[in-house]
């Protein structure tokens, strides 16, 4: 299962916890995918991954946009 969030236009920190928010209603082995903006999240999402235990699968920039896809781990 993967669930899109669109956090274009938002800033840090709020992308992080809109991340944090939507991950309680992702299933075990679901995947997040968040759309951002703002250039601090390329810091900030992995950071929280690595806090809270959760894979980043991976990250992309393209032009103004950087796209993370976290799996749940627990």
């Amino acid at each position: 299962m993967e669930t899109i969030l669109d956090l274009r236009g938002l800033s840090c920190p709020l992308p992080v916890l809109k991340a944090k928010t939507a991950l309680r209603h992702v299933p075990i082995g679901g995947t997040l995918v968040l759309e951002c903006t703002d250039p601090l999240t390329v810091i900030d999402v992995p950071h929280f991954c690595a806090q809270t235990g959760h894979w980043l699968d991976g990250q992309e920039i393209s032009g103004d946009l950087y796209v993370f896809r976290i799996v749940k781990r627990h």
